[in-house]
């Protein structure tokens, strides 16, 4: 696009499996858009636009006020897209399309020994909002209505030598940045801010769809924004992940199968 860098990104979302069957469709267009800036914010891109697939049924007037609801806080316009009838579990698709603000765009991949690991707040707030969705009790708003970190992934892009978004879990996004980079990265358990009770931490660590920005920095760097220091970027290892020193067992996260 003349001299300027386009960042692309898609998410399809499946009832269900992403969000609960019948589950108010504002909130889902809401959650739609949402995932879809976190992966630009992660890039450090601002939005620009987005082409929507959308199988028709259900409350679409609903989904529609939210789709335009979120579009207007993440200042993006509906560029186009697709509708289709069909029978089955609802399915909605976007893909998002975001303008660089630094090049080169900030990769996952680029951590180094020697740079400190960083998250920009708490884990475990979207279980907790998933859990009171369910139940009808407390405060679900984290689980249906993230926010996605735009301003701050502009902020950090300079800085960072590696940068992800936190939405599968962040023990499996830390060890899939690890990988990606060919190093290990250590954490240190109690560093990280959870917004769960202590005695889940652990799940707090492993369920996702929190949104936050994961990154790391060179020692010397102070990140221009509130953030917390969780870890520190080593040699590689037989390990890509350690969690106070030991690889953590069990599952890590949400995967995709």
């Amino acid at each position: 696009m003349g001299s300027e860098t386009l960042v692309l990104t898609h998410d399809t979302m499946v009832e269900g499996v992403h969000f609960l069957a019948g589950q108010d469709l504002h909130d889902v267009a809401w959650r739609l858009v949402a995932t879809n800036m976190s992966d630009l914010a992660a890039k450090g891109a601002r939005p620009v636009g987005v082409l929507l697939s959308y199988q028709l049924g259900g409350d679409d007037a609903a989904f529609l006020r939210g789709l335009g609801a979120a579009l207007t806080r993440y200042g993006a316009a509906l560029l186009g897209g697709d509708t289709v009838s069909a029978a089955g579990a609802k399915t909605v698709g976007l893909t998002a399309i975001g303008l660089a603000t630094h090049l080169p765009v900030p990769p996952r991949s680029g951590a180094k020994p020697g740079d400190e690991v960083w998250i920009t707040g708490p884990v475990g707030a979207a279980l907790a909002g998933f859990e009171a969705l369910q139940s009808g009790e407390g405060d679900s708003e984290a689980y249906r209505r993230p926010v996605a970190l735009v301003a701050e992934g502009q902020l950090l892009a300079p800085l960072v030598s590696a940068i992800m978004d936190v939405s599968d879990g962040l023990l499996l996004d830390a060890r899939r940045m690890a990988m990606v980079s060919g190093v290990t990265l250590t954490l240190d358990r109690s560093a990280i801010p959870i917004a769960m009770p202590e005695d889940r931490r652990d799940e707090a660590l492993r369920w996702g769809d929190d949104y936050q920005l994961l990154f790391t920095l060179p020692g010397q760097v102070t990140p221009p924004l509130p953030a917390f220091r969780i870890g520190t970027v080593m040699e590689p290892g037989p390990e890509p992940l350690l969690l106070d020193g030991a690889a953590p067992s069990g599952k890590l996260g949400y995967e995709h199968r």
